[in-house]
């Protein structure tokens, strides 16, 4: 068995339009002033022999004419290196492999991939503390330690904790109970739950806890839309006017359907419309089944010269809370909703809008509140 290699990729002069960019994040977003930055991809190489490494140097892991592919990095500077969280997928390693394959495919190879941030020998500690507080989400990255080359590495597994006693819990117990172990539902939720034990007679599980707790979220029960709205007020704006009009129409459309005793949320506002022309006799081609997630109209279809009745679904999917939390593997949850939502439905996709809301992303960093990232890292 070949023992483990680890090479460095670096784009050429002329090329480094990445590192140019971080270079200006950094500098435009933590007021700092560095004078430069290069950007290194590394690669922890595991089962390579010495004929395959040569021709995956510049066929796999870089391009002669834009890249440089080294199997060390500049010793007097400073740097911040970053890998995946054990677990986490990792996409340029799994991308690389499969580009081994295709020159080798019997080659039993594995391949762990990192970014390097370098900067000059000079860069005060404190602004390479800053720096990796910026950049590494620790959601998902982690700094990693370029002293050791680590081929399997697994997640630390707790042990399952045990919840006896939890039925017995006092309600003024509760809302400590969640702080300590990161519930995302507070401590109403929580005496839900309790309430529910005590019915069947047992305490819960951790697992159970955890599932119940996983699907009390915001991006599953969509909590922020069913948050109860206070008041609403109006701003002065070019749309005051309109926007007063169309809540009064808002209101109207409430008083009408005998919905004043519910509270006012986002839900609300966003199916009032739907109700109302219900309430009017105006959607008797809507389908009426048990989904509340989607929406689907009966229509006649023109199907080689016969008229046929099918089924125009609407959907839309978000990913508002994951996105929060780790931008890209929110993303990706999008993704995974349209594409399931679809296929579940048995229907076939012909046309797609997408729709992008965000706060300012010109804020500055510094303004983030605590525990959130910035908008600026969101949107991008």
């Amino acid at each position: 068995m070949e023992g483990p290699k680890r090479i460095f990729v670096e784009k050429r002069e002329g090329f480094r339009v990445e590192s140019q960019s971080l270079l200006r994040d950094f500098n435009e977003n933590l007021s700092l002033q560095l004078s430069s930055l290069r950007l290194l991809k590394v690669y922890d190489l595991f089962g390579f022999t010495p004929e395959l490494l040569d021709k995956c140097r510049y066929a796999v892991f870089g391009e002669k004419v834009t890249d440089l592919v080294s199997d060390t990095y500049p010793s007097d500077c400073k740097y911040i290196a970053v890998e995946y969280l054990p677990g986490q997928f990792d996409q340029c390693a799994s991308s690389a492999e499969d580009c081994v394959h295709l020159i080798d495919p019997s080659a039993d190879i594995r391949i762990r991939s990192a970014r390097m941030l370098v900067f000059p020998s000079d860069t005060p500690d404190e602004t390479l503390a800053r720096i990796a507080a910026y950049y590494i989400n620790p959601i998902e990255s982690r700094p990693k330690d370029l002293s050791v080359i680590r081929e399997n590495e697994k997640a630390d597994v707790k042990p399952v904790e045990d919840l006896s006693g939890f039925c017995g819990m006092a309600p003024e117990a509760h809302p400590a109970f969640c702080k300590e172990k990161g519930l995302a539902m507070n401590a109403d939720d929580l005496a839900e739950v309790v309430a529910y034990f005590k019915a069947e007679g047992r305490d819960p599980s951790e697992t159970e806890l955890r599932i119940l707790d996983t699907y009390w979220s915001d991006h599953c029960r969509h909590t922020t839309f069913t948050t109860e709205i206070q008041e609403i007020t109006v701003d002065d704006s070019f749309l005051k006017n309109e926007l007063e009009d169309s809540l009064d129409l808002f209101n109207n459309m409430r008083r009408e359907l005998g919905r004043e005793g519910k509270p006012l949320c986002l839900m609300e506002l966003a199916t009032i419309g739907a109700r109302w022309l219900k309430s009017k006799g105006l959607l008797d081609d809507q389908e009426q089944s048990e989904e509340n997630n989607a929406c689907s109209i009966y229509v006649n279809v023109d199907v080689d010269g016969e008229m046929q009745k099918w089924l125009l679904m609407f959907k839309n999917e978000t990913h508002n809370h994951p996105t929060e939390i780790e931008p890209f593997g929110g993303a990706a949850t999008c993704l995974g909703g349209a594409i399931r939502d679809p296929l579940s439905g048995r229907s076939y996709v012909y046309q797609a809008m997408r729709v992008t809301g965000a706060g300012d992303i010109t804020a500055k960093v510094a303004d983030t509140i605590p525990g959130k990232l910035p908008q600026r890292m969101i949107s991008r």
